[in-house]
């Protein structure tokens, strides 16, 4: 398998069309530093909640909202997929995001085995589950599966499955020309400079990040992975730092926003900066996850504070 010279190659290139860090051909040259996506999160709430939005509309519900790209959460489908074989619900999204002219650029995937245990066959079996989605992250013309590290508390052991999980994962993945990516999403993956160290160790073309402006919580206080107050932080900044020159796709995550329309606990500005560093040209998808405002409001809160600082 080649490594890490595809990036050279693609930064070579003198055409009007400019390839995000992995196998993506959804991204094209912008008037803007980067296209705005919308995560599929940002509207968990009416889906999972309100059950005022149907996951298999989520092309045509951003659309409405004045995107042209978007990022699948594959939990958000659980629903779906007791009713229809993943084939019969990949062929509906295709046609939906045909039918409304929305690129596909991700799955997230999650809850689909410990691709970091220390017991081999956890991780053969994570791998076989995570199998299904990079097939139909193909099929509907994604560029990368996300997924999680998770299965092994100590850190050198996680660092060492880590690293085996996702070769062989990257290894399959490559079959369907998709990009597996890590986003620092709570435990040890939130420490941005181990999870790079695991990155770089794994050392394949295929295998980076999806840094996220706010999950470098490492420890919560109540013992969860997600949910609760935070106990011990890593620098979110530091953290992003650490990341994307790994990336291959970014989370502008947001929580709150003051009268002014800035996020109340991430510095857009640094973030943005940070991102522009690194000469990362994909798109920045939207992640709301605030209580104050309503998904909707958070989402165009989002991407106002990301256009200020987008040209």
């Amino acid at each position: 398998m080649k490594r890490r010279k595809f990036n050279k190659i693609v930064s070579s290139l003198s055409s009007g069309i400019i390839l995000s860090n992995g196998y993506s051909c959804s991204n094209l040259n912008k008037v803007d530093k980067y296209g705005i996506s919308l995560a599929q999160w940002s509207l968990h709430k009416m889906i999972k909640i309100d059950k005022t939005l149907n996951p298999i509309d989520f092309a045509q519900k951003s659309k409405e909202l004045g995107f042209d790209a978007i990022e699948y959460v594959s939990t958000l489908y659980r629903p779906i997929l007791e009713k229809l074989s993943i084939k019969e619900m990949t062929k509906e999204l295709i046609n939906k995001s045909k039918d409304y002219d929305i690129k596909n650029l991700l799955i997230m995937v999650d809850d689909e085995g410990n691709l970091s245990s220390s017991n081999l066959n956890e991780i053969k079996e994570a791998i076989d589950k995570h199998k299904r989605w990079i097939e139909m992250a193909s099929k509907l013309e994604c560029h990368s599966v996300r997924v999680n590290l998770e299965g092994e508390d100590q850190l050198d052991k996680w660092k060492d499955n880590s690293i085996k999980g996702l070769s062989l994962l990257s290894d399959f993945a490559s079959n369907y020309n998709i990009n597996i990516i890590v986003e620092n999403h709570g435990g040890n993956s939130s420490i941005g400079k181990e999870l790079a160290e695991v990155i770089k160790n794994v050392n394949l073309d295929n295998c980076g990040t999806l840094p996220d402006f706010g999950n470098f919580c490492i420890k919560r206080k109540n013992g969860s992975l997600y949910d609760g107050p935070c106990d011990i932080e890593y620098d979110k900044y530091e953290g992003m730092r650490d990341l994307m020159p790994y990336a291959k796709a970014v989370s502008a995550k947001s929580y709150d926003f003051d009268q002014f329309g800035n996020e109340t606990t991430i510095d857009f500005k640094k973030m943005m900066d940070i991102v522009e560093e690194f000469n990362y040209n994909g798109y920045l998808g939207i992640e709301y996850e605030g209580n104050n405002h309503s998904e909707i409001d958070g989402i165009e809160l989002t991407k106002k504070l990301i256009q200020k600082y987008n040209s």
